[in-house]
């Protein structure tokens, strides 16, 4: 039986599934997040019951967790770890404990200098992925950005806070190759009758299936627009994006 009042129409459907999948898939990737902030702590808990800062040695833990996240997860994450608050280890002013899968296959450790002195990015305390769970104490999507810290490739970073007794401590991170990301959301987004794209919390569209907002280009004034009925905004689930169609 077609139609009546309660009906739910072709294209709301496709824009329920669509948020649904957004949020299936990176809800994925916050776990992974949340699992290596979880170790994180435990390993910061650890060295202060032996009386004693925790080193960048220390955090060599948590090598085969990550590796194992990156095996889990081919085809999706591209990178994972731990990155410690300026001034957390004893032996380094900074610090990233980051594996990354390799061209070709596998994985490898990242190997950053993070020397103020030597480097033009040893301050990564500036970049979304870092400052936003820092300012906010909530879990954030960074990006799409050109990631020139690890990988200088377009990718969203999801990131959430890690503490030690309410103290912010750094952030535990995943990152996703946006070409990665299109091509999981693309199928969802096109399924959509009109325009739709998804955006950060600043603003930033992350997938898009119109050529007028582009993946990285940035849209202003979204809550106006969808107070003034001109622009309809869609949550996906808990994951900090938005899908955003036309009425």
């Amino acid at each position: 039986m077609a139609g009546g009042a309660g009906a739910v129409s072709v294209g709301e459907r496709a824009v329920a599934e669509a948020a649904a999948k957004v949020s299936e898939m990176l809800e994925r990737v916050f776990a992974t997040a949340q699992e290596t902030g979880e170790q994180a702590a435990r390993l910061l808990v650890r060295a202060r019951a032996r009386d004693r800062r925790l080193s960048s040695r220390d955090l060599t833990e948590l090598q085969p967790l990550l590796r194992r996240q990156l095996a889990r997860h081919i085809g999706l994450i591209s990178g994972t770890g731990f990155v410690a608050s300026p001034g957390l280890l004893a032996d380094v002013p900074a610090w990233m404990e980051w594996w990354q899968t390799r061209v070709g296959g596998g994985v490898q450790p990242m190997l950053l200098d993070l020397d103020p002195a030597t480097s033009a990015y040893s301050d990564y305390t500036h970049w979304d992925w870092y400052a936003l769970p820092r300012d906010t104490g909530e879990r954030a999507v960074s990006g799409p950005y050109v990631d020139y810290l690890c990988s200088d490739e377009y990718s969203l970073t999801l990131a959430v806070p890690v503490r030690l007794d309410g103290v912010f401590s750094g952030v535990a991170a995943a990152d996703v190759y946006l070409r990665h990301f299109e091509a999981a959301a693309g199928p969802a987004l096109a399924g959509i009758p009109g325009p739709a794209y998804l955006v950060n919390p600043r603003g930033r569209v992350a997938a898009s299936n119109t050529p007028a907002h582009l993946a990285g280009s940035l849209v202003r004034d979204l809550d106006a627009a969808s107070a003034r009925g001109e622009l309809l905004l869609h949550p996906c689930g808990e994951i900090p994006l938005v899908l955003v169609t036309e009425p």
